[in-house]
């Protein structure tokens, strides 16, 4: 049985939804627009052309003793938006978990390393995903790859994934430390750059200490800074700069450690365009 037909040919029932569904496509159309506009990348020539900046965890709490503190993370941000604006450099970021949970201190209170460790890992995933949201508010495309999977939050980690995103002007921020425990996020931080082929490690502290001491700086007035010193000097002397797999890592492939003030204000841009900041590790 044919249908019927209305006078123009159209059967009823369905043309009146079309400016419905017209309307919901504009209006789903303008809910997937982004209404961040990308911040463009600047052209200066760096030093590296691509960079490992280290977070320490503890610095995403800035004055609290716990946690996450959102002015610190916006100004932690603000370096990297001011970094990418002026400088043609790809950004990569590991972020500690320290100021969340620390798998030593668990360990210590009794708890199975392994357990502990992996606690550890989740508090950096939770810091990643904390400074890619203020990024992109800022108009900077981020990823977040986690050694740990978990799909619904980030990307897992992929090596020649992670390359492509920062040939593609994207920061990547790298959470979940190794994936393994018993492994620090110096350690990671180290592992990431070599695989990314990275310039130099960027270590930024946030203890106020603004590079590599003969001695704790806070409690001895005779600590004299060492503006450059090398691995080996690191390793048999003791000196505080990161734990020796990531010293000895960074050695066995030529890749050059900066030490720091992570929030001294325009010490990474200095760093890039060749100043002297913070100690040299080569």
């Amino acid at each position: 049985m044919a249908r019927r037909e209305d006078q123009g040919g159209r059967q009823p029932g369905r043309w009146q939804y079309r400016p419905i569904r017209a309307s919901l496509r504009r209006r789903l159309n303008a809910l997937s627009q982004d209404p961040i506009r990308e911040i463009p990348q600047g052209t200066r020539k760096a030093r590296w052309d691509r960079i490992l900046l280290k977070m320490s965890g503890e610095a995403f709490a800035g004055e609290t003793p716990y946690g996450i503190d959102g002015a610190t993370v916006a100004k932690l941000a603000d370096n990297i938006v001011a970094v990418r604006q002026e400088f043609s450099v790809e950004i990569a970021v590991v972020v500690g978990g320290g100021n969340i949970w620390r798998g030593m201190a668990g360990a210590g209170a009794g708890m199975d390393r392994a357990q502990a460790d992996y606690m550890g890992m989740l508090a950096t995933v939770m810091n990643a995903l904390a400074l890619q949201d203020v990024l992109e508010r800022r108009g900077v495309p981020t990823r977040v790859q986690s050694a740990i999977h978990m799909a619904q939050v980030a990307e897992p980690y992929i090596r020649r994934k992670a390359v492509r995103h920062l040939e593609k002007g994207r920061v990547v921020i790298f959470g979940g430390g190794t994936g393994n425990p018993f492994f620090t996020t110096d350690t990671t931080a180290a592992l990431r750059a070599v695989e990314i082929e990275a310039g130099a490690v960027l270590k930024g502290t946030h203890s106020g200490t603004d590079g590599i001491y003969t001695a704790d700086p806070r409690t001895n007035p005779d600590a004299t800074k060492l503006e450059t010193v090398t691995y080996q000097q690191v390793l048999s002397d003791g000196l505080k700069a990161m734990d020796t797999t990531a010293i000895a890592l960074c050695m066995d492939n030529d890749l050059p450690i900066v030490m720091f003030d992570l929030m001294g204000p325009g010490n990474v841009q200095s760093l890039l365009a060749g100043e002297s900041v913070g100690t040299l590790v080569s």
